[in-house]
């Protein structure tokens, strides 16, 4: 009779266990990082996603620590090509500031960024903006 008890209180244990260790798996974070591990053996790509329903900018950094901060500076950083009054780089050819203005596109209210350490250690940061902006012939915002 006590053999059978103990059984059954090894079974309950294990039971226990098991249980115990599925629900500690299955937390959001859980999620994330198993996907963040999986990205990370592949090398990144500075290539923008063909998804038109949210605003993108990239960014790329090798040889350096790329933290997001940096990365959104070097967008608002092309604020000095834009010229507001024409809606158009003021610096011409070669010049971008597409970047810019989709961090301060005003109708954009939703914000969405990752940053990660890719197989050949440079870094990539991506920010995704809902809804998207820069629409040709719109401005990004009022003054």
């Amino acid at each position: 009779m006590g053999y059978s008890n103990n059984i059954s209180l090894l079974v309950l244990a294990t039971f226990m266990a098991i249980l115990h260790f599925s629900q500690a798996q299955n937390s959001l974070q859980d999620f994330v990082n198993a996907h963040n591990r999986a990205r990370a053996q592949v090398d990144c790509q500075l290539k923008h996603s063909q998804n038109r329903a949210y605003g993108e900018n990239l960014a790329y950094g090798s040889g350096f620590d790329l933290a997001g901060m940096c990365a959104v500076n070097m967008w608002v950083g092309e604020k000095a090509n834009y010229n507001y009054n024409s809606n158009t780089c003021a610096l011409g050819k070669g010049k971008v500031w597409g970047h810019y203005t989709h961090v301060v596109w005003c109708k954009s209210v939703r914000l969405g960024c990752a940053r990660v350490k890719c197989n050949n250690g440079a870094w990539f940061v991506t920010c995704n903006y809902d809804p998207p902006g820069n629409y040709v012939g719109k401005k990004p915002y009022r003054r």
